[in-house]
């Protein structure tokens, strides 16, 4: 179910030529251990003033916007909610703008899904979004994804989470240090 539903979202984003990734739970199947997850989540390459072209991409889907009014959703949130009748699955698409954002993007992996291609964070692109989210099932994923991805590029995280850090006045690096350190117990810093 959720393949299919990444392979026609894939398309019609490329389609579009509308740079994107996978993050959120679809992301942590990837590369973490398996959990439930009820939604996608799609980090977009593009501002809100794409707008009218994301709402062809989700007509043409048949997808239906969670929202009564798009636009000033879109303002205010970033994120437009759209619904997949067929599933049920919820897809929220989040504009971004940010220098990190466009670089995680470049980094993204292509992992074929049967034929087509799905663009989803790295796994360090993922970690780093799930410290700053920071709830609990993130940071269990956090742990999950560093036990199984052993050629983790710490640096890279550290870099990013240290501008979070700066921007949000949050201990981002501190966490990761500690879940590091419970991932890593043999390893020194």
């Amino acid at each position: 179910m959720f393949q299919e539903l990444l392979k026609k979202l894939a398309k019609a984003l490329d389609e579009a030529n509308f740079p994107y990734m996978i993050i959120g739970g679809q992301a942590v199947l990837l590369y973490g251990e398996p959990r439930l997850t009820k939604d996608v989540y799609v980090t977009l390459g593009a501002e809100p003033n794409r707008l009218p072209e994301l709402m062809k991409v989700v007509q043409k889907l048949g997808w239906n916007v969670l929202v009564n009014n798009p636009q000033d959703f879109v303002r205010k949130t970033m994120v437009l909610p759209v619904l997949d009748p067929k599933t049920t699955i919820r897809v929220d698409f989040i504009f971004s703008f940010t220098d990190y954002e466009r670089q995680a993007i470049q980094r993204a992996q292509a992992v074929k899904m049967d034929d087509v291609p799905v663009c989803f964070a790295s796994a360090e692109d993922l970690i780093i979004h799930k410290i700053v989210a920071g709830r609990a099932k993130d940071l269990e994923d956090v742990k999950n994804i560093l036990i199984k991805n052993p050629g983790i590029d710490r640096n890279y995280i550290l870099h990013w989470l240290k501008q979070f850090e700066m921007s949000l006045n949050q201990p981002f690096t501190d966490q990761f240090r500690k879940l590091w350190e419970e991932t890593h117990p043999d390893l020194e810093e």
